[in-house]
């Protein structure tokens, strides 16, 4: 069974992002080290109470559709309705409506243990909490005081509307239209698919935006407007009131996150109301719906990052608990009588370490992506943090959910034929860990952002700035005289020299207008990117904390430095050397097909 590593998050919040020393300088507002600790320690306790003990009877009921209604899996609303009135959903949202002030680095800790728990759960909350900054931004006081409180609480949940049959990630092809009323209303009509939480009974309303297009605007892009489309309209007063023309026509069957509703949802046919068209609300300006959603989606491709890490934990946790128990064979060093725990094998020592050391790395870029965007908010030094933020959350995304599968599927690996069966739970979490680097823009789409909008930014200087600053952990780790740290720092220079050398090559190919040369490395690039992060960050953690009281930190650390960081030789070489046998191969594929 999970149980939150409480102290690892609380070690990372603190020693590897910028938020413990804002703490200390009393920078955080109201927020201690003390406060910090509790909340933390209340949030693991339902993740691992109530959380975790739902998520397999939410993967084998799965949610069910029937008329129009979608019912969770048993006990799963009575838990949500737990959660709210814990304050959980409340973290980050403005206390002018309900919400706690507090960082976005702190809920992103939460929702690792959410998402740990269950991942079919802790999707869910997401959704809301990227409705919320949206409206916190872009809505109409009128909105904000109408939804906002609701929202927040957790009392009303929130969706994201994008995706149809025919525009996934391609919104140019956006076919949902909005008729203007003439009252500050529109009717909208169309179709929307892979709609997460687009219907459920937990909560009395849904809140959905949604991607639609006015009868004059422009094509593409530039003519998307976004739509507040409440489920049950709601009248001044706050009070629910009839339905509104929008509903779940079906839901997906997925390989994964079964509990979790993947929606299919109807806009105005009809079947709601006397006026076909469902009721909707402006957000922002008419044709600029993408700036809107973005604002949304930002913080939603962060939380689906610690998704990855969430599901590497637990998985972890759970391989780690087999191999203690599971004999088999005898190890070299193996004294007693019989058969070996597989734990004392050093290939399974390997594969357990491997999933340490990733989901460690990877944990830490999110959170410090999570901080970057805290910080972004802020008066005196807003402009770099939202450069830092920019360039983080492509990473923090993809390398962590990229981490996630690769973590989940060695945990079936050490599990053996037990783990691809159903028993163990190691198959669940593969399975749910799959969607991640697909939902909230794929990791090739992060990784063609990373290249071609992010490393230019300040022509180049913030990526170099960040770089940098890997530099100096490494320079700290390497003048640091601890024998428990020997040798680190210079697989780190190694590693950061192959990034510093393949981030050169790409602005080079950028600014020679050679962009398909830039797209063929980009996957590559991000992965050499993520795991020069992962040592230097696993190095950092290692250095920042007393080796006698946690010597597994130095251990991990070493051991990413010499097992895992010589897979950046390699990625440097395919993205300087492979885009010409890609491109040429390509070809090939595109003519025969």
């Amino acid at each position: 069974m999970y149980r939150a590593p409480v102290d690892e998050i609380a070690h990372t919040l603190k020693n590897l992002t910028g938020l413990g020393a804002q703490i200390e300088a009393g920078q955080s507002g109201e927020l201690s080290a003390d406060l910090m600790d509790a909340i933390l320690e209340e949030a693991g306790k339902f993740a691992n109470d109530e959380i975790a003990p739902l998520a397999e009877i939410g993967d084998e009921q799965g949610a069910q559709l029937k008329d129009a209604k979608v019912t969770m899996p048993d006990g799963w609303a009575d838990m949500y309705r737990r959660w709210t009135q814990g304050g959980w959903n409340a973290l980050t949202g403005e206390e002018e409506f309900g919400g706690q002030g507090l960082p976005m680095a702190l809920a992103t800790a939460t929702y690792e243990m959410w998402n740990s728990g269950s991942l079919g759960f802790g999707v869910g909350p997401t959704l809301t909490t990227g409705a919320i900054e949206a409206l916190q931004a872009h809505a109409t006081e009128d909105l904000q005081h109408k939804y906002l409180p609701k929202l927040i609480s957790g009392e009303w949940t929130g969706t994201m509307n994008l995706t149809e049959p025919q525009a996934g990630s391609d919104l140019n092809a956006l076919k949902t239209r909005a008729e203007p009323q003439g009252d500050g209303t529109y009717r909208i009509f169309g179709q929307k698919i892979f709609i997460t939480y687009g219907e459920h009974d937990m909560t009395d309303n849904i809140v959905h935006l949604v991607l639609a297009r006015l009868p004059d605007a422009p094509a593409g892009q530039r003519g998307i407007s976004l739509f507040l489309v409440p489920k049950f309209h709601v009248g001044d007063d706050g009070v629910i009131g009839a339905r509104n023309d929008v509903f779940c026509s079906g839901l997906e069957h997925k390989l994964g996150i079964h509990a979790s509703p993947t929606c299919t949802m109807i806009y105005g046919d009809g079947k709601f109301g006397d006026t076909p068209g469902a009721v909707g609300w402006l957000i922002g300006e008419e044709n600029r719906g993408l700036a809107c959603m973005f604002t949304m989606m930002n913080n939603a491709r962060l939380l689906v990052g610690i998704q990855g890490t969430a599901v590497a934990e637990t998985a972890t946790q759970k391989a780690l608990a087999y191999a203690q128990e599971r004999r088999q064979g005898r190890a070299a060093d193996h004294d007693g009588e019989g058969m070996s725990p597989i734990i004392l094998h050093p290939d399974v020592q390997r594969n357990l370490l491997t999933m340490q050391a990733l989901t460690n790395a990877s944990r830490a870029v999110a959170y410090n992506c999570a901080h970057a965007i805290d910080r972004a908010g802020g008066a005196d030094d807003s402009e770099f943090w939202t450069a830092r933020a920019g360039l983080l959350t492509p990473i923090a995304k993809a390398f962590s959910t990229d981490i996630g599968c690769e973590v989940a599927s060695i945990g079936v690996q050490i599990h053996g034929g037990m783990g691809f069966v159903e028993e163990t739970g190691a198959a669940r979490l593969m399975r749910d860990a799959r969607i991640a680097p697909i939902y909230e823009g794929t990791n090739g789409i992060q990784a063609i952002d990373l290249v071609t909008r992010k490393l230019p930014l300040g022509n180049g200087d913030v990526v170099a700035g960040y770089i940098a600053e890997l530099r100096a952990i490494a320079e700290d780790v390497g003048t640091s005289n601890r024998d428990d740290l020997a040798g680190i720092a210079e697989a780190l220079n190694v590693a950061l020299d192959d990034l510093d050398a393949t981030t050169a090559t790409m602005l080079g190919w950028l600014k020679d207008s050679d962009k398909n040369r830039a797209l063929a490395g980009a996957t590559p690039y991000l992965r050499l990117f993520g795991l020069a992060a992962a040592g230097c960050y696993n190095a950092k953690s290692a250095l920042a904390s007393d080796a006698s009281i946690h010597p597994h930190r130095s251990a991990i650390a070493r051991f990413t430095a010499h097992n895992l960081l010589g897979e950046t030789a390699g990625l440097r070489r395919t993205v300087e050397g492979g885009a010409d046998s890609l491109l040429e191969a390509g070809a090939l594929l595109a003519a025969v097909s």
